[in-house]
């Protein structure tokens, strides 16, 4: 007990240094903040080999993976990040009607102070540092709290990160749901949390103590939608970007992953036969030996995913694979035939290389489907049918929806990511990301030389008329009213 106090009390003498580390302005600076960018574009060149063994250790994952999914898409953002502070720290020029004679206003970006990241296991290297850009281009001190599910890499940021960011500034914090309970309990002025929704819950809940702002970034069950597609070619390419979206991503364990496809009754023999035929193109007569699909976390996770497979109603719907090794934390990717609706497997995020395939009368009955269960983070649809697109776009609810591919929206700087509903709130990438971390400040200037001598007492029917002019930009009216020439209306009576 006495041990947990101390370390507490040291906690709070870390963030109240950090805070003050703040407060001097040292992290405002243009220049402080592209030393920071440019700090972690270091940390990723010099230490690639380094990440490559810790997603290795703790996730299976291949180099070519990892660069794809981790390395490679950071160094991307991170100088996309610098090639953009100067615009993004600059703010906008905001318009304002004419009757503001004299008058100009911007709308300048301000950082928010001290802020916490708490990332999550799948991806954990990326969505520690995705969002520790944003946070440091908008000119923050951060707390990252990595998640103790990928021990290896925990430990590598927080080693590594003091060598190459401010450690006045940015901190990295590890340990277990303990630490995080305490984090969550401290006074922020921003935190952003990835992970469960069960977890996210939890964060709104402690944030709403001190009306601290959050940014969720949860999941949820996220539908691929296969239309019936004519062309040979056109359902090849959509079974392999399928497939890859959902078993190529550190083994489905990804919130943005296919979790589960929706087709015509008449097409889903065909689309099983060819699923079969690519997966072994993909991963070989023996996935397990193919090094491309990477493990299951850890033994907790492991034992989840064989209960829902190991479900007698959901095990008889097995088309494909479903062969698991626990020693090796190994699941081979599955597909399954219609499992019950009501089973687990198709009430909650799956997250692993399970795949459901859930058979319909007709195609447009998945804008129904989708529609009945909480809004996911993203919806794909693959279809040439312009109706069908009109329709998807219109009249379902997600946190993104692409077109005939899958997960590319979320390498793409230049869009939001994140989520509505039960699968997040807040969005971030890119300028997304800068905004995210920052407070969009109100500034307006105005001269001496004009004023409206209407906007002060004492008040009377000409000035009541002046005002109903002047919020109506009726600026003919301001005028004849001032010359007499408009026809004061009387206040009511009753005043």
């Amino acid at each position: 007990m006495e041990e947990e106090t101390e370390a507490l009390e040291e906690m709070e003498r870390e963030l109240e240094e950090m805070r003050e580390c703040y407060r001097s302005g040292r992290t405002m600076e243009a220049s402080w903040r592209k030393s920071q960018l440019k700090g972690l574009l270091r940390l990723l060149r010099e230490r690639e080999e380094e990440i490559f063994r810790a997603l290795h250790q703790d996730l299976g994952k291949h180099p070519a993976e990892a660069y794809r999914d981790e390395i490679g898409s950071l160094i991307k953002s991170v100088n996309y990040a610098l090639d953009g502070l100067k615009r993004w720290m600059s703010g906008n020029k905001a318009k304002l009607p004419r009757i503001a004679l004299l008058t100009t206003a911007k709308i300048l970006p301000e950082p928010l102070g001290l802020v916490l990241v708490i990332s999550s296991w799948n991806f954990p290297i990326g969505l520690s540092l995705e969002p520790l850009i944003g946070a440091l281009a908008a000119g923050n001190a951060v707390v990252l709290k990595p998640s103790e599910l990928a021990p290896e890499c925990s430990s590598l940021l927080a080693n590594a990160i003091p060598h190459y960011l401010d450690n006045k500034a940015v901190k990295v914090i590890q340990g277990g749901p303990g630490i995080g309970e305490r984090l969550l309990h401290q006074k922020w002025d921003k935190m952003f949390f990835t992970g469960s929704a069960r977890i996210g819950r939890k964060v709104i809940a402690v944030a709403a103590e001190h009306l601290t702002p959050v940014t969720l970034e949860l999941g949820g069950k996220c539908p691929a939608v296969i239309d019936t597609l004519s062309s040979s070619f056109d359902r090849k390419v959509a079974v392999q970007r399928v497939l890859g979206a959902k078993f190529s991503f550190s083994a489905g364990q990804v919130c943005i992953g296919v979790d589960y496809v929706l087709v015509e009754k008449k097409f889903s023999s065909a689309l099983v036969e060819l699923m079969k035929v690519v997966m072994k193109k993909m991963f070989g007569e023996n996935p397990r030996e193919s090094q491309s699909v990477a493990r299951i976390v850890n033994k907790h996770h492991f034992l989840r995913l064989r209960s829902l497979l190991l479900d007698p109603l959901v095990k008889s719907s097995i088309v494909y694979g479903g062969s698991m090794d626990e020693e090796s934390l190994f699941i081979e990717p599955t597909i399954l035939m219609d499992p019950p609706l009501q089973a687990a497997i198709m009430m909650d995020e799956i997250f692993g290389p399970l795949l459901p395939i859930v058979t319909l009368n007709k195609i447009e009955d998945s804008i129904e489907f989708i529609n009945s269960r909480p809004k996911p983070l993203a919806i794909y649809v693959f279809t040439k049918d312009e109706p069908l697109r009109r329709s998807m776009v219109s009249k379902t609810s997600s946190g993104s929806i692409v077109f005939n591919d899958a997960i590319i929206q979320y390498l793409a700087d230049s869009l939001p990511f994140g989520g509505i509903g039960e699968s997040g709130m807040g969005r971030y990438h890119g300028k997304f990301s800068f905004d995210t971390f920052s407070h969009q400040k109100a500034v307006v200037r105005r001269s001496f030389l004009v004023d409206f001598w209407f906007r002060f007492p004492p008040w009377n029917d000409h000035k009541l008329q002046l005002f109903r002019s002047s919020y109506h930009y009726d600026y003919l009216g301001i005028v004849l009213t001032v010359l007499g020439l408009k026809r004061t209306n009387r206040a009511s009576k009753g005043i």
